[in-house]
């Protein structure tokens, strides 16, 4: 029962009006603590020692001042952006070291305009950002309120007030759940893993980007990503495709298949998981409709160049090449010795991880805008470099590194010791069916040698061969590094161990084993190191520690070379190389050779 008060009762306080006011002096709101910082560091300037009387300790989750770790703030902006007096401003400080994932800026908070919310904590994504104890900040100039926090509160330790919690955490940490192929799904067929967000899964993603633009400083390309996310948000599919095109003229396969070194800096995976930027590139190309693109394509982007380029090859690097120069306003011819082109995309990445819908619908926007393609012509047999010298003002060379690597062991030169990108475009060509099931020569027992992506992408086609063609797999990868180590990304390592690829990793080749002039298998030393002290590429092994694996096929995927036997001896008299590669100037631009552009 609610207790019952009179009417009169509010009239008692006018007791108090003609009382003497009682004053509480301003040193005695302070702590022991703090009354030694300020005589110590004369905050308050007075000819007399501060002294302390009724020491008071501040409340709990007291809003006071802010304090800010320096090497665990990254520079994001999410305070300046969401505080609502405008009492934050992030301040470059180039005395910070320069990170990947890192800004050179912290904030400075206006003490003058601050009102204490705390919302700058409660968003803040690396939890850098606190507010102590400390309340009370005196000083003899009055416009002397504006202060850039440290982890400490003006040099000394302080008693940390108002910190974030769940339950006043402003950031969404979950990533929206991809949907994917289950692995018995997957592995007897090439139908793509990774199914794609829908409209309203791709704008719950995009809602938890704070748009601090840290991922682009990452993206080798610069993507303008916050903005083509925020596109996402808002349902604005042609500006995000606008925002794309400015800068990548393959976001399709990018969507797919790029290294993604923007999730790895962005801001909310210091705390969470990362924004999925790559899926939610995906689902712009995905989305747009094609009147949209032809909508893009009916506008000039500049003015037309008097001049022709020639780019030789046909991969993303040629194709990269041609679209800037088109937009520039050059003519440009792209000259492609395979029927297809893409290079790399079109016979090397497989199907599961990359369809010819996305690459045919990249590679068929850069031809609408005026690049024009011309397949099964091999520069060097078809037309020769003198030729494209003549007729051209330019030539870019675009070829990447197709040829395979040998092992260099004993039985290493056996027919069923293969390389990597002698198997995969046999594989790309079964899924278009150009080739049959037959037509591939796939044993019973694979082993792959490598870490890297291409090793699981060998080993992962294989496996699916195996299933389609013996309704079982059995395929074993070996590498070098061990498993923490392998330079393959997670998704790879992920999905082929869901896929029953076995794992021999820490362990370098040392025989092809052969009976009866057949593979049996493969001979391996446990792995010390793989580089010496200088860095230079040296494995050491414990020969002691061997073991063989079994395998009637061997798949090599230790990496590519380049082939330039299209380049004729005159020329390549006057280029010099370095590991494999051209030398050229910052812009690609040959050393004597003026005409000459490699990418």
């Amino acid at each position: 029962m609610n207790k019952q008060y009179s009417i009169f009762t509010s009239w008692r306080h006018f007791k108090h009006l003609f009382k003497k006011p009682k004053t509480i002096p301003f040193t005695s709101i302070f702590t022991k603590k703090n009354m030694n910082y300020l005589n110590n560091n004369s905050i308050i300037r007075s000819k007399k020692k501060v002294e302390m009387s009724n020491p008071r300790t501040a409340g709990d989750n007291q809003r006071g001042f802010h304090t800010n770790d320096w090497e665990v703030c990254i520079g994001c902006g999410t305070c300046e952006e969401i505080c609502p007096t405008e009492a934050i401003t992030m301040v470059e400080r180039l005395d910070i070291k320069d990170e990947e994932g890192k800004l050179q800026q912290r904030p400075t908070i206006d003490y003058g305009r601050c009102c204490f919310c705390a919302l700058c904590v409660d968003i803040c994504t690396s939890d850098s950002l606190k507010m102590s104890k400390e309340y009370i900040y005196s000083h003899e100039d009055p416009n002397a309120f504006e202060l850039m926090p440290e982890a400490l509160w003006q040099g000394h330790a302080v008693e940390e007030g108002w910190v974030k919690d769940k339950a006043s955490n402003l950031l969404d940490l979950e990533r929206v759940h991809m949907e994917h192929e289950s692995p018995d799904e997957r592995k007897s067929s090439f139908i793509e893993i990774v199914r794609g967000y829908s409209k309203e899964y791709a704008k719950l993603e995009a809602a938890r980007c704070v748009e601090c633009g840290i991922c682009t400083g990452s993206c080798p390309v610069q993507m303008h990503i916050p903005a083509y996310i925020k596109a996402i948000f808002e349902d604005d599919i042609e500006g995000g495709l606008r925002q794309i095109y400015e800068t990548n003229p393959l976001p399709g396969v990018c969507g797919r298949v790029c290294t993604h070194n923007c999730e790895s800096a962005c801001a909310i995976a210091v705390k969470g998981e990362a924004i999925a930027i790559r899926w939610l590139k995906r689902y712009i190309i995905d989305s747009a409709p094609n009147d949209m693109y032809e909508k893009i394509l009916m506008e000039p982007v500049s003015e037309v160049v008097d001049a022709r380029v020639a780019v030789v090859g046909s991969g993303p690097a040629g194709l990269g090449a041609a679209y800037y120069l088109r937009v520039m306003g050059y003519e440009v011819d792209v000259y492609e010795e395979k029927p297809l082109t893409g290079g790399v995309m079109r016979y090397g990445i497989p199907a599961y991880r990359l369809p010819d819908s996305a690459i045919n619908k990249d590679i068929d926007f850069i031809e609408k805008i005026g690049v024009k393609m011309i397949v099964n012509t091999r520069v060097g047999k078809d037309i020769t470099m003198d030729k494209l010298e003549k007729d051209y003002d330019a030539v870019f060379l675009g070829t990447g590194f197709f040829k395979p690597r040998s092992l260099g062991i004993p039985g290493g030169d056996h027919k069923d010791v293969i390389g990597a990108m002698t198997f995969l475009p046999q594989v790309r060509d079964y899924e278009r069916g150009v080739l049959k099931l037959e037509d591939i020569d796939v044993a019973k027992s694979i082993v792959v040698i490598g870490g890297g992506d291409v090793a699981f992408d060998v080993a992962r086609s294989a496996t699916r061969l195996q299933m389609l063609k013996y309704g079982k797999s059995d395929v074993k990868l070996t590498s070098l590094e061990n498993e923490d180590q392998l330079p393959s990304s997670d998704d790879e390592l992920f999905e082929g161990s869901e896929e029953g690829i076995e794992l021999f990793c820490g362990n370098g080749p040392q025989e092809v084993m052969i009976k009866n002039n057949k593979v049996t298998g493969l001979r391996l030393w446990k792995c010390l190191c793989i580089f010496n002290e200088t860095g230079s590429f040296n494995p050491e092994y414990d020969k002691e520690c061997e073991q063989i694996i079994e395998g009637q096929q061997i798949y090599i995927a230790i990496g590519q070379s380049p082939d330039y036997e299209y380049i004729p001896e005159s020329l390549q008299g006057k280029l010099q190389f370095s590991r494999g590669k051209i030398k050229a100037g910052e812009f690609g631009q040959v050393e004597y050779t003026p005409w000459l552009f490699v990418g």
